[in-house]
């Protein structure tokens, strides 16, 4: 096991390189394999494959901003227990960033252009939501991912129903996020107050609409 104590200038570097590897496309994955593997390319027109890879974009925004989101809380947990389970959920999180940045790229698109703006914005959400304290910061993981969950639906419902990688990346994507989701609620999140998902909901919808664009 490692017991190494990682100094303040050592999780400050830490930190950088997880930035970096956020916004360069170079993410520590884990050993799970693309839910797209082996899967044969759907012939799509024009404005299927667009509309595919726009969808696929805005989740691969979404995957930018939940690396912040975790990342900010990391730094601000008070519990060594809760800063670790913000580490490996980041970690899987990390998947499907590499998932969806993929796909976006086979459908001949690119990401979003604001990713530093979204994983910059939310990495101060974060580190604010961990400093309200860790009950406060799980409910926030909690919520964040069950807004994710109606996302995810609904880009399911709008892909064309032979792009059959797309669904795959999407469905496991789905699965993860509703444990991660049980998990943070199993620690202790607590439930945010309404204006305070109402909020969320808004910042998202403002982001989706532009990382559709740009």
């Amino acid at each position: 096991m490692d017991t190494r104590r990682y100094t303040p200038a050592d999780q400050l570097i830490r930190h950088i390189d997880v930035g970096l590897r956020t916004l360069l496309g170079a993410p520590r994955v884990t050993e799970r394999p693309n839910p797209a593997e082996g899967l044969a390319e759907a012939e799509l027109d024009d404005h299927e494959r667009d509309l595919a890879a726009r969808l696929m974009r805005i989740n691969h925004a979404g995957e930018v901003a939940a690396q912040g989101l975790y990342e900010g809380q990391a730094l601000t947990a008070r519990l060594p227990e809760v800063r670790d389970k913000m580490e490996r959920a980041a970690l899987e999180e990390n998947d499907h960033l590499a998932w969806c940045e993929q796909r976006t790229r086979e459908l001949g698109s690119h990401v979003s252009y604001l990713n530093p703006l979204w994983y910059f914005g939310s990495l101060g959400i974060g580190a604010a939501a961990g400093l309200a304290g860790d009950k406060w910061s799980l409910g926030f993981v909690a919520e964040t991912e069950k807004q994710v969950i109606r996302h995810l639906d609904e880009h399911l419902s709008r892909l064309p129903p032979q792009d059959a990688r797309s669904r795959a990346i999407l469905e496991q994507m789905r699965e993860d996020e509703a444990h991660h989701a049980t998990l943070a609620l199993q620690a202790g999140g607590a439930e945010l107050p309404a204006p305070v998902k109402t909020l969320m909901g808004l910042t998202s919808k403002v982001m989706t609409g532009l990382a559709f664009r740009l």
